[in-house]
Formats: C-alpha cells, sequence, structure tokens
C-alpha cells in the first residue's frame, strides 16, 4: 500500500498549524520527498521517518515555501549518516543544479564549512565512528539534475512523469508530478492555476493532491487568481481529469478557518463528484 505523508499543507503566510509544502511518499519500500519547504526535515521525523532513508527528492519548483528546508534536509541526512546510505537524487525544474551546489560545493557552497568541520574535528569524527560509522569520513555525495516535462524516472515498482504547471513563468519554472505505482497513481500539482498540461498528467488518477488558496470568489475579487488554483479551479481540474481522490494542499489562511474550510467542501462537492480531502500537517494518505 502506498502512503502519502503530509508534512507540509500550506502557503509562504505561517498559520499555526500550516505552513509551506512538503509530502514524504512511501512506495515499497521506498521513501520518496516532494518539496522540501518550512520545517520539513523536523517534520518528516515527527511523522515516524528519518532523513537517512529518503532516497529520492522532487522539487515542483523553487519559491521558498517548496525548498527552504533544503540545506537543513542535505546536512541532517549527510550528518545523521554512517556511510553506507544511497546516494540521494534530486529532481526538479531550473535551478535545483546550481541550488545544490550552492549548499554544498566543497569552493562556493554556502554551507560547505559545515560539513568540512565534521569531516575534519576530532568531535565530529568520533561521533560518526559512535554512530557505526568508519574513518576517513566521505563529504556529502548528492546527484542533482534540472528536468523538464515528460518521463523523470523508473524504478523497480514505480515511476514518475512530469508536466508543465502554469505558476510564475517566465521567473520560474514549475512543474506537477504523476507518481505510477502497483497500488495507483498519485499527482501533486505543485502551484498551479487551471491548466490542460496538469489535467493531461492527472487523467483517471486514483488521488491528486492541488494546491488551493483560498475560496473562488476571494480570489476572484482580490485579484489572486492568476498562477493558483482556488476551490472552484481545483475542483474543475480534479473533475476534467476524472480522479477519484482530490486532497487540497497549498491551504491559505482564510481557507484555514474550519468554518470556512466547511462551506468549500460542499462548494466543491457541487463540482468534483469525487471524494474531498482537507487533509491537515501530520495526516497520512494511502491508495
Amino acid at each position: 500500500m502506498a502512503t502519502i505523508h503530509i508534512l507540509g499543507a500550506g502557503t509562504p503566510t505561517p498559520t499555526p498549524d500550516r505552513f509551506g509544502s512538503s509530502f514524504a511518499l512511501e512506495i515499497d519500500g521506498d521513501l520518496i520527498m516532494i518539496d522540501c519547504g518550512p520545517s520539513a526535515t523536523h517534520k518528516l521525523v515527527k511523522a515516524g521517518l528519518w532523513p537517512t532513508k529518503i532516497d529520492y527528492l522532487f522539487f515542483t519548483h523553487h519559491h521558498f515555501d517548496h525548498d527552504i528546508d533544503y540545506p537543513c534536509f542535505l546536512l541532517c541526512r549527510w550528518d545523521q549518516s554512517i556511510g553506507n546510505e544511497n546516494i540521494l537524487k534530486v529532481f526538479g525544474p531550473n535551478l535545483t543544479e546550481k541550488i545544490t551546489k550552492g549548499i554544498l560545493d566543497e569552493s562556493i557552497g554556502l554551507f560547505a564549512h559545515d560539513w568540512k568541520a565534521r569531516v575534519s574535528h576530532p568531535l565530529s569524527q568520533k561521533i560518526h565512528v559512535n554512530r557505526g560509522g568508519t574513518l576517513p569520513r566521505k563529504p556529502p555525495q548528492v546527484e542533482a539534475i534540472d528536468i523538464g516535462p515528460g518521463p523523470v524516472f523508473k524504478a523497480s515498482n514505480w515511476s514518475v512523469n512530469s508536466a508543465p504547471a502554469k505558476h510564475v513563468q517566465p521567473y520560474l519554472d514549475s512543474l506537477a508530478y504523476r507518481f505510477d505505482t502497483s497500488d495507483g497513481s498519485i499527482v501533486f500539482t505543485g502551484d498551479t492555476e487551471p491548466c490542460d498540461s496538469v489535467i493531461e498528467l492527472a487523467k483517471d488518477a486514483d488521488l491528486m493532491l492541488c494546491m488551493c488558496w483560498d475560496e473562488q470568489s476571494n480570489m476572484n475579487d482580490n485579484g489572486e487568481s492568476e498562477g493558483q488554483c482556488g476551490t472552484f479551479g481545483a475542483a474543475e481540474m480534479a473533475q476534467a481529469a476524472n480522479v477519484k481522490k482530490l486532497a487540497l494542499v497549498h491551504i491559505g489562511p482564510n481557507l484555514s478557518d474550519p468554518t470556512v474550510m466547511t462551506s468549500a467542501k460542499s462548494d466543491i462537492s457541487h463540482i468534483f463528484s469525487g471524494e474531498i480531502i482537507f487533509p491537515n500537517e501530520l495526516d497520512k494518505l494511502y491508495l
């Protein structure tokens, strides 16, 4: 059974219960992260998972609410390792390689001072050995690659395809991802307004996790409907794609209010005929 852990179900605006975007996906023993927003590493541990067990990370785009915890995750995953873990594979649109190099590169990485100290200082070496590692300690190794639309990766029991998501181009490239597994298919829209490319990617999916910033009427009135989905946009995309379940994430402060959310769910049900879910952070969804 594939399991989706909701790590971050919010936006750039922090609320007591939601902040940023991040998800963890368990498929037949493989652990995958999608985006790495605020406190994603800590939320991962709260969900009962461990950074060294994550072998794949997919970025939808590089707004800070989707990638700000990336330095923390990279350094924590490396620091807690004993040197025999799989090399982390990172995929994402343009800037993924640049950001990774900018964090870890021996010459220019903004956090290279950290791993160099932990590689070289006797105390850090001793802690590494006590965890089960051996010396000399290896520097961090990460395989990061910039990708575009199309087939992205294929493992033994799952595969990933991507499609353009219409968000804030030309300033940032954005992608939606579809994971096809033996248990079914899952689509992560990332941040997007309703668009044909995401609808096509999500065709007949079992579950679509779609951004939903606010009630559509509010967004239409205040001019915030461009580049992102509201309640009606998310519902219309899910219905057009014929997905079975729609999970609304990337929820803003107004829609986070339980009263507003209850009313919005009723409105969405008039457009989308499948199951509607408003997950909280640290909730689990299953296929």
